[in-house]
Order: C-alpha cells, then sequence, then structure tokens
C-alpha cells in the first residue's frame, strides 16, 4: 500500500464541508468538525464519538490529523498561559500558537530556546508531530514539553508529566493516537536577543566539504539550497544571539558574500513578510521564526515534504540529491536544510541521532510530486531517511516502522490508553501499522 497522502474523495451530500489543510494540499473527509468552548463541552464531545481526532491550525500538509469520523478543533478552547517562575515553565493551551505564546513571554524575563520558521502553527500540533526549529544544539519544540493535559478516550481529563510518567517520552510526540492535548507545559530559558545575517552565493563544493561548520557557525543555520545550479548552492541564514555574536565570522573563507543592507531598506533578498534580517538585533520571538506573525506565512499554495538523515552523512546524502537533482528541481519552490539535536522522544525523527533535515517546499501539483517523492527517496535510500510526520512522503509503512526503535513500546501504550482505537486513522495504521478496526 502506498504511504502517499490519501487523496480527497466524494461522501454522502450530508456530510459537512470541512475543507482543507492550511495550503490546500488535503481535503478533509471527516464527517464533522466541532469546536467546543470549553473542556468540559470537549469532554463530552470525546466521550460520544466512536471516532474522531484533533484539529490545531491545519498546518500539516497530509491527512495524519483526519478521520473519517469527527474532527475537533481545540482553536476555541479558553487561552490559558500560566507563568511558573520557580519552576522556568509556562503552561499553555493545547491551540495556542508559539506566536502568541511567545508575544506574551517577551514580556517577561523568559524564553523559548527555539521557534519553528512559522509562529503560527499551534503547540499542541507542532509537538505532536515532531516539528522543529534549527541549530545543532537545539532540539525538537516536542523536547521541551514536560506536562500535557490531555482528554483521553473515555472522556476524562489527564495530567501527565516527566516526573510521573515513566511512558512520558512516548506521550509526548504521539501523533494524535493518545488524546486530544488540552494544555502543554514548556521548559523556558532566560531571554535574549538574536541578529539575523544572510549570506548570498555559497558554492556547493564549500557547502559539502564544511556542512559541519557552516550548520555549527550561529545559534541556528538555515541553508537555503538551489538544486538548479550545480555549482552555486545559494543563501545561508543565521540567527545569532548578540551576546556571543562573532563579528570576524567572514563567509568569504568558504567563498560567500554578506547580504547588502542600506539605512532605512530592507536587506537584500528580503521577502517583506520576514522577520528583520540585516544584523539588526532584536527580541528572540521576533527574530527565531523565519515570518512574522502578521503576515502570511511561506507562500500558502504549496505542498511540503522532508527527510531527516544522519546529520555526519549529510554531505553524502546531499551529493546523491544533486545526481537526481535535474529530474525534481523545476518542482521545488524553495529548499532547506535545518539540524535537529538527538532526543529520546519515542517517535521523534530525531531519535538518538543527531539530524539534518532535508526540506522541499514543492509547487501546489499533487500529480507532479508523486511522481517525483520516489525519486527523492530512493536517492536517500542508503541513509535511511526518516519522514516528517506531518509532511508528504511515500515511503511503505515497513520502510518507516523498521527505523522506530521503540514502535512495539508506543503500540501498546496506545492500546492501554485507547483500548477502542477511537483517536485512531488511515494514517497511523499506514504508517504505524497500528489498526483502526476495534479491537
Amino acid at each position: 500500500m502506498s504511504d502517499a497522502p490519501a487523496p480527497p474523495h466524494q461522501e454522502e451530500d450530508a456530510m459537512q464541508d470541512i475543507g482543507t489543510t492550511w495550503s490546500g494540499s488535503h481535503a478533509f473527509v471527516a464527517r464533522e468538525l466541532r469546536s467546543p468552548h470549553s473542556v468540559e463541552e470537549l469532554q463530552e464531545v470525546v466521550a460520544a464519538s466512536p471516532r474522531l481526532r484533533a484539529l490545531g491550525t491545519r498546518h500539516s500538509f497530509n491527512d495524519i490529523a483526519d478521520t473519517e469520523g469527527t474532527l475537533v478543533s481545540v482553536q476555541a478552547l479558553p487561552e490559558r498561559f500560566e507563568l511558573d517562575d520557580a519552576a522556568g515553565t509556562v503552561t499553555v493551551s493545547g491551540g495556542s500558537t508559539y506566536g502568541r505564546v511567545a508575544a506574551r513571554l517577551g514580556e517577561t524575563r523568559w524564553a523559548l530556546a527555539n521557534m519553528g520558521s512559522l509562529p503560527h502553527i499551534s503547540v499542541a500540533g507542532a509537538c505532536a508531530t515532531g516539528t522543529h526549529g534549527s541549530g545543532v544544539t537545539h532540539r525538537s519544540l516536542s523536547s521541551v514539553v514536560s506536562g500535557l493535559e490531555v482528554v483521553t478516550a473515555d472522556g476524562a481529563v489527564q495530567r501527565w508529566t516527566r516526573e510521573d510518567c515513566p511512558d512520558f517520552s512516548g506521550r509526548v510526540l504521539a501523533l494524535g493516537a493518545l488524546g486530544i492535548v488540552t494544555a502543554v507545559t514548556l521548559d523556558l530559558v532566560p531571554d535574549f536577543e538574536v541578529r539575523q545575517d544572510v549570506w548570498f552565493d555559497l558554492p556547493w563544493s564549500s557547502l559539502l566539504e564544511h556542512l559541519e561548520e557552516i550548520l555549527s557557525c550561529a545559534y541556528s543555520v538555515s541553508v537555503m539550497p538551489s538544486w538548479h545550479d550545480p555549482e552555486i548552492a545559494g543563501k545561508v541564514w543565521l540567527k545569532s544571539r548578540t551576546d556571543v555574536w562573532d563579528p570576524a565570522l567572514d563567509p568569504s573563507r568558504w567563498g560567500a558574500r554578506w547580504a547588502r543592507t542600506a539605512d532605512g531598506e530592507r536587506a537584500e533578498g528580503q521577502n517583506p513578510n520576514q522577520t528583520e534580517q540585516g544584523g539588526v538585533p532584536g527580541p528572540w520571538w521576533q527574530r527565531l521564526p523565519h515570518f512574522r506573525l502578521d503576515a502570511n506565512p511561506s507562500r500558502g499554495d504549496e505542498i511540503q515534504t522532508e527527510y531527516f538523515v544522519e546529520r555526519h552523512r549529510g554531505p553524502e546524502a546531499l551529493r546523491a540529491l544533486l545526481a537526481v537533482a535535474d529530474r525534481f528541481a523545476d518542482l521545488v519552490l524553495v529548499s532547506e536544510l535545518r539540524t535537529v539535536a538527538a532526543d529520546g522522544l519515542w517517535l521523534s525523527p530525531a531519535y538518538r541521532q543527531e539530524s539534518l533535515g532535508i526540506h522541499l517546499t514543492w509547487r501546489n501539483d499533487p500529480a507532479a510530486v508523486l511522481d517525483v517523492l520516489p525519486v527523492v527517496e530512493e536517492a536517500l535510500a542508503p541513509f535511511s531517511p526518516r519522514p516528517h510526520w506531518g509532511k508528504w512522503f511515500t515511503l511503505r509503512g515497513d520502510q518507516i516502522q523498521e527505523q522506530i526503535a521503540r514502535l512495539e513500546d508506543f503500540r501498546r501504550l496506545a492500546e492501554r490508553t485507547d483500548p477502542n482505537r477511537v483517536f485512531r486513522n488511515g494514517y497511523l495504521e499506514r504508517t504505524l501499522g497500528l489498526p483502526t478496526a476495534p479491537a
């Protein structure tokens, strides 16, 4: 069975039109969408539903959040923001976006250590799918979760914490298989300032030879390679803490150049929707994301793919993709290389692996993308690629499952937590082998 995103299909006329994911890359087939305004109302919906899934900000690109039953939006639940100065944590509602949480933290002495490229994504959804920022010392966003409040299949509210649950590492990044997350507790760090600088015209030869040095030269680094040009890889985006900024850093040693800037103007190549570049210091929450919260993120009309490989094998993996780039480059809108530090979360793409994420944003042409994904996956096959759970891939379930060391542990956890398989869907069955039929 192919693990491509499930194509939209027609249901009987009575089915509610729920629409699509954020980018239009998947049309939901659920029979209804509920938007409870309280946790108590949510409990009633869950207890009465034989099959359902949680829906956040719709920023996944495949059918991971879909169901043939009821979709439950967490966006209407009451907002929470409970700062614990003594513990250095904040508890927020699961449907809160990172942008809203970060802006409120910006009024305190605390910060999130890292953020994803889009601040528009929900905290619960991002943590459930292993979403990440970049930086050789930064783990996925899920890794700073120290507590969860969840409505389980029987309608009960449960509190799971790092201290109290021996299997907490299987509960944080769970792809929505264990319940509906209503609140998340996040570890914080003292606040800090960041500057963003961009290099242009980095040669492929330098990137491949010095990949580790380049990826390690700032707090967070993103490389935006071009697959059309076999000589020039392209742009490098540095996010540096101002307290450790090294003014002696010179990209010319790798054949790149600083982006040009002029007083009162945006830095060279900066999209107006992006957070400020050009080396202008600013609060962490206004620099770590690529895009501003008050602007449209990315391109919108797109499909995304991302694969994770061992970071030390990154140059080999990139060479393998360059060898077949002529077969997929015309479909690529933008590409990005980011790093994710190893963690211990059972379903994490970075589980016990220092990882390089190879991201591709495709034109929204589903048939063409499905044709080229096997080309990309075949080129990466020698490097055991792990997919981003919320993006498109065509890897078979057995190819994915053989890489998940704690898969059997997670299957047992899912059966204990949701014995009636209320939160199962076709995606979980295809990718993890979790049956949807009642036990």
